[in-house]
């Protein structure tokens, strides 16, 4: 990768990685599961979480772009060579594209939605429109897969455009001016809800420390949520990390991207639920959130048609920029593989995901039921696909905290992490044997059963196939060059 592949200005990677991680899942995901499991309770654990798990992944992840300065796959295929271990480890490379790939196409129909509410909200279309209105309008888009293929054309056209243009003009550019708004935007819908909303009950829902509330299946979600919130395993991180100067501080920056990260989660969680409970609505999850309930918040209050609208922008902000962190890994490895230019390997990558992104279209309205993934897997095409997901990126992130942990040498990770013995020693410890252990657990815990056993068992194989493997992937003599 050439010298001019790094960003321009030091703070880019910090922007480019809280692009990756603050996404859909931040507005609406995070609040709700953080208002429902005891509230400060949930937040304690995410945070301890965060810091023994996520941060330690996270940095192994941005040392491993890092010190390859080329694509997950051709940069795990780069350390292999270099460290003598087994070309097995490239594993992490494709884990990382695959993931990146599935879930740009149908991530891409979900922000999609976004675009038709910015335009209802903007045009006024829901003033003063009841809930079952509402409820009936967000139904009638899902049934209507030509108006969500539009959409989806549209957002991923748009995402493709910015990495198109490339690292400097495209990703560099459109990051320094999209993330500094949508965090503007997320603080103007917090002062709104402060003055429209019922703050107080925002809140005491989300900062309220009840550690009843808080089960098992509480904390396993608090420590999924701190994995997949950071975009760890999906090969956005460690191609961002290919980017970044070598004199910036690996820790601190893993650090602050957690940190924003988190705050924007609590902005978002405090600005949309002092509206749900301003306008007397329920908390419902998932999209229901976003698609339903806010649209009714907005439509009963003043100004809520342009406060709405500016809402919407914000999602789909925080939208495309975690679509452009996936789009990133699989163009990079293109241009790498096959000496082809960006935008070809753009359209490529993009064009791929799209038509994979129909079968999440049809999802909800001609293939909701009675499909070949309904008889085989009991789930729709897209739960199909969002469950691999769910699979490739936690054994994708146990694989990279078991290479970095122990293949790099020491002396390569006290020159990455440029930092004390005692902070060295910690990491150490955590990215070899708590994080693999944590990621592991919540993994096979979480994933839904398939058939009673099929998915839990092959994700347990996986799992002590990887600790085994990596004992003796590891073992393999050091080549002398």
């Amino acid at each position: 990768m050439s010298g001019q592949n790094v960003w321009t200005h030091k703070g880019t990677f910090l922007l480019a990685a809280v692009g990756s991680a603050v996404g859909l899942g931040n507005l609406w995901r995070f609040p709700y599961l953080t208002g429902e499991n005891g509230g400060g309770a949930f937040i304690l654990i995410y945070a301890l979480t965060i810091f023994a798990v996520g941060i330690p992944i996270l940095i192994a992840e941005i040392m491993l772009g890092r010190n390859s300065r080329q694509s997950p796959i051709m940069g795990m295929r780069h350390l292999t060579k270099t460290h003598g271990t087994s070309r097995a480890w490239e594993t992490i490379g494709w884990l990382g594209a695959a993931s990146a790939f599935l879930i740009l196409s149908f991530y891409s129909v979900i922000a999609g939605w976004a675009i038709h509410y910015t335009g209802l909200m903007l045009t006024g279309s829901l003033v003063g429109a009841d809930a079952q209105t509402i409820s009936d309008g967000f139904d009638a888009l899902l049934a209507a897969p030509g108006l969500m293929t539009l959409y989806h054309t549209i957002f991923i056209a748009a995402s493709a455009l910015i990495v198109g243009m490339g690292i400097h003009k495209g990703i560099e550019s459109g990051l320094r001016i999209m993330m500094p708004a949508l965090f503007v935007i997320l603080l103007v819908v917090l002062a709104y809800g402060v003055v429209n909303g019922d703050i107080g009950a925002a809140a005491s829902f989300l900062f309220t420390f009840n550690i009843a509330d808080l089960s098992l299946e509480g904390w396993l979600q608090a420590m999924g949520q701190s994995f997949f919130t950071l975009s760890l395993g999906m090969g956005a991180i460690m191609a961002y990390g290919a980017y970044m100067p070598s004199d910036v501080s690996l820790t601190r920056t893993a650090f602050a991207v957690a940190i924003v990260d988190t705050a924007v989660a609590m902005v978002a969680g405090l600005a949309i639920f002092s509206l749900v409970f301003g306008a007397g609505l329920e908390t419902g999850q998932g999209p229901g959130l976003m698609f339903v309930t806010l649209p009714l918040a907005f439509a009963e209050m003043p100004f809520g048609a342009l406060v709405g609208g500016v809402f919407f922008i914000l999602v789909l902000g925080a939208a495309i920029s975690s679509s452009i962190s996936l789009i990133e890994p699989v163009a990079a490895f293109l241009v790498e593989r096959f000496d082809i230019t960006r935008p070809q390997a753009v359209t490529i990558m993009v064009i791929a995901a799209w038509a994979m992104g129909l079968l999440t279209v049809v999802s909800f309205n001609i293939w909701a039921e009675g499909t070949i993934f309904h008889s085989l897997f009991g789930r729709s095409a897209f739960e199909f696909i969002e469950l691999l997901t769910n699979i490739f990126m936690p054994v994708g992130g146990l694989l990279i905290a078991l290479f970095a942990g122990w293949a790099l040498t020491q002396s390569e990770v006290m020159k990455e992490l440029g930092s004390s013995v005692t902070w060295f020693k910690l990491w150490r410890f955590l990215v070899r044997f708590v994080a693999p252990a944590a990621v592991a657990f919540v993994f096979l815990r979480t994933i839904p059963q398939v058939d009673g056993y099929l998915i839990p068992t092959l994700g347990a194989l996986l799992m002590i196939g990887a600790f085994a493997a990596s004992q003796r992937w590891l073992k393999k003599p050091r080549q002398t060059t």
